[in-house]
């Protein structure tokens, strides 16, 4: 009786654990988002992990660290008018264990003059109490 008592209650913290982490990553995303649409590229960059082990891939391959993934944005998005309105379709947060997650979504860019859209699977680690993308695969 007492085992079961005790299974029980991790799986209900475990359970809890999960909802908060998924909680925690959905708010990151859509602070990145909101500095996406502001036109605020560092807000934008926040959400990643800032460390020349950073990995970017895009349609030019990958790419390694922080700073390479900053001056590759800023050289892509010059202004409001590059940068649009950015909303995200996230469709799975997957929890691995207490330091790991991997999100898949889907990414839509409104401009003026396109709509480009396409994929994304992110890494994320929790790096010193914080969720923080280690890993973008965008397409």
């Amino acid at each position: 009786m007492k085992t079961t008592f005790l299974f029980c209650l991790m799986l209900l913290l475990a359970t809890f654990s999960s909802a908060q982490d998924k909680k925690a990553i959905t708010n990151l995303l859509e602070k990145q988002r909101l500095a996406w649409n502001r036109g605020d590229l560092e807000g934008y960059m926040s959400g990643y992990w800032k460390s020349d082990s950073l990995l970017f891939v895009g349609k030019d391959g990958p790419k390694f660290g922080w700073k390479t993934t900053w001056d590759n944005y800023k050289k892509t998005y010059l202004g409001e008018d590059s940068m649009g309105t950015l909303t995200f379709n996230i469709l799975q947060i997957n929890i691995i264990d207490i330091k790991n997650a991997f999100v898949l979504g889907a990414w839509n860019l409104k401009r003026e003059k396109d709509e480009p859209k396409g994929f994304f699977t992110l890494w994320l680690r929790r790096i010193r109490g914080e969720w923080k993308i280690v890993c973008d695969h965008t397409s």
